[in-house]
């Protein structure tokens, strides 16, 4: 800017030099050729001038924002959407204009700025029209900033400028995926890894939903004589359960957890995301903790309000944590109710997680991992070693349906 302004008084510097040695000419020279030199100047000059009343100083303009032809409502989309923009311009003023270039910016909140640049040529009325289309965005908040319109004279010596802003403001939230059921969660209340941690964090009915392993301490009213006498195996009777557990989701936000493009992390969002959507879709109550700079919690509700706090939060979530994602988790010690189903959602190696559920179940909490990012050497065998915790690994959001509804891979 400082730049643009010098040029343009060194600019106005040479044309008053000009102006005066014309003006000498013709007070010491003259004759026809030094007026009429000197007039043609002048009226230069006027044009010159008169590009200051154009009216571009006064713009105005009102921007709309569409996606796939339809106007966006909602102040907040999903990432990866495309915006289809369009620009309405009026010019006040009776000043005759060639053209007109338009610069809109698009500003991230961590400091990205976009710029979109097009021209029209304005009607008889002075009013004109753009339209663009952005990139896919990423997830985050997103601010228009003021848009400006330029124009130059015929010669392109000085050029005027106007701007108009709007002050629209779009949130870009994570993808998510549709989740129908998660087969694991609910095998997992049943006694395949945990029974004991499900059954404090939901109460049963009467009603008979299917046959379970024996557990120490169960009534002799709970036994499933008809189905021991069969397999020559105690087994009980599973009672439907009132509501689902209360369950965390714990997103690692911790900057050695990820890496440096950041591809890892996005997915353990858009993951994150989608069990929260999915939960609350179906009235369970979900938590969220999220291990950044500073350690945020949601406590576990089911409610839409509930929706909209973790998915806001989650729209401008970063890597910024300076602690492990196992201190981060011990000093968050206070917040996780016993009983609950925890989900940790994360692209750390494997030997740095397994402590992280082992110090949750340990805390008579239910804990599940969903890896996310590249497979690591030698996974397989680790994983058999951590049977006793439901380990999923995903490389991209549309397999996590697969690997939570049955289909996919341990």
């Amino acid at each position: 800017m400082m730049v643009k302004s010098i040029n343009a008084k060194l600019r106005w510097m040479y044309m008053a030099a000009i102006y005066g040695i014309s003006l000498l000419y013709v007070m010491f020279q003259g004759g026809k050729t030094a007026f009429m030199l000197f007039i043609i100047l002048n009226l230069l000059l006027l044009y010159l001038l008169l590009g200051h009343f154009s009216g571009i100083y006064r713009v105005r303009g009102k921007r709309m924002v569409k996606v796939e032809g339809d106007e966006v409502r909602e102040p907040y989309i999903r990432a990866g959407t495309q915006l289809e923009l369009e620009l309405h311009i009026t010019i006040p003023g009776y000043y005759p204009l060639t053209y007109v270039i338009v610069r809109d910016y698009l500003k991230r909140h961590d400091g990205q700025l976009l710029m979109f640049e097009d021209s029209f040529l304005p009607t008889w009325r002075k009013g004109g029209r753009i339209a663009y289309k952005s990139p896919q965005l990423k997830r985050g908040g997103y601010t228009f900033q003021k848009t400006e319109c330029l124009t130059y004279d015929v010669f392109g010596l000085f050029e005027h400028k106007g701007s108009f802003e709007s002050g629209t403001e779009i949130a870009v939230q994570p993808q998510t995926v549709y989740l129908r059921s998660w087969d694991s969660l609910f095998k997992s209340q049943q006694g395949l890894y945990a029974h004991a941690a499900a059954s404090r964090s939901a109460k049963e009915t009467t009603q008979l939903n299917g046959i379970r392993e024996y557990l120490p301490g169960d009534r002799l009213s709970r036994v499933h004589w008809n189905a021991t006498a069969k397999t020559g195996e105690w087994k009980s009777k599973a009672f439907e359960k009132e509501s689902l557990p209360r369950m965390i989701v714990i997103l690692d936000c911790s900057k050695e957890s990820y890496s440096s493009s950041g591809d890892d992390f996005e997915l353990a969002v858009s993951a994150a995301a989608s069990l929260l959507e999915s939960g609350l879709r179906s009235n369970t109550a979900m938590g969220l903790l999220t291990t950044g700079h500073e350690t945020a919690w949601f406590n576990p509700r089911a409610d839409a309000w509930q929706k909209a706090a973790v998915l806001k939060h989650l729209t401008f979530a970063e890597p910024s944590g300076l602690q492990t994602l196992l201190e981060a988790v011990k000093h968050s010690e206070a917040l996780l109710d016993k009983g609950g189903v925890v989900i940790v959602v994360s692209a750390s190696p494997l030997v740095k997680l397994l402590p992280v559920l082992d110090w949750l179940q340990r805390r008579e909490l239910h804990p599940h991992l969903i890896r996310t990012g590249a497979a690591e050497p030698g996974i397989e065998f680790r994983r058999e070693q951590s049977i006793k915790w439901p380990i999923y690994s995903i490389h991209e959001l549309h397999e996590l349906p697969a690997v939570l509804e049955g289909g996919g891979r341990r």
